[in-house]
């Protein structure tokens, strides 16, 4: 009777061990970085409010892992004046938000960069709600805007 209780320990011993490894597989596969193309096309008649002057046109690119690393590509031509500044701005399409993530000031077209996003933004940038704005002296809220969209 005894062996028969310590074969038993032992077989649950590892069934036990094999249920652990499973386990931890499963988190680490949880826990895969995820990367995500992303694309966003500059104009004027997406800005909020409208621009002054200036017929722009611009193209965002880049890639955003799910761990926040982004990586892109900015450019840009036809602004009323040089760029001062662009960003990558919490906000629906129509709404104006907050900058997330600075890209250039002053800008010179292309912009390439890479930058952190706290994961608390990876989703919202997945999920359409962020857009990028360039901003000149002339319209200094912004001249030219696109939509960010998530390609993944």
């Amino acid at each position: 009777m005894r062996r028969t209780t310590t074969r038993w320990l032992a077989g649950g011993a590892g069934v036990l061990a094999i249920a652990a490894i499973g386990a931890g597989a499963a988190l680490a596969a949880e826990k895969k970085v995820e990367t995500y193309g992303l694309s966003a096309t500059l104009n004027s008649g997406q800005e909020v409010p409208k621009p002054v002057g200036g017929s722009g046109s611009g193209k965002f690119t880049g890639t955003l892992t799910t761990a926040g690393k982004l990586k892109y590509t900015l450019t840009f031509k036809g602004l009323s004046g040089p760029a001062k500044q662009a960003h990558i701005h919490l906000g629906k399409k129509g709404k104006p938000g907050n900058v997330i993530v600075p890209l250039c000031g002053p800008c010179t077209s292309p912009v390439k960069g890479t930058a952190t996003l706290k994961k608390s933004l990876v989703e919202d940038v997945e999920e359409g709600g962020t857009y990028v704005n360039v901003h000149t002296a002339k319209n200094a809220a912004g001249e030219i805007r696109g939509q960010v969209a998530s390609k993944g």
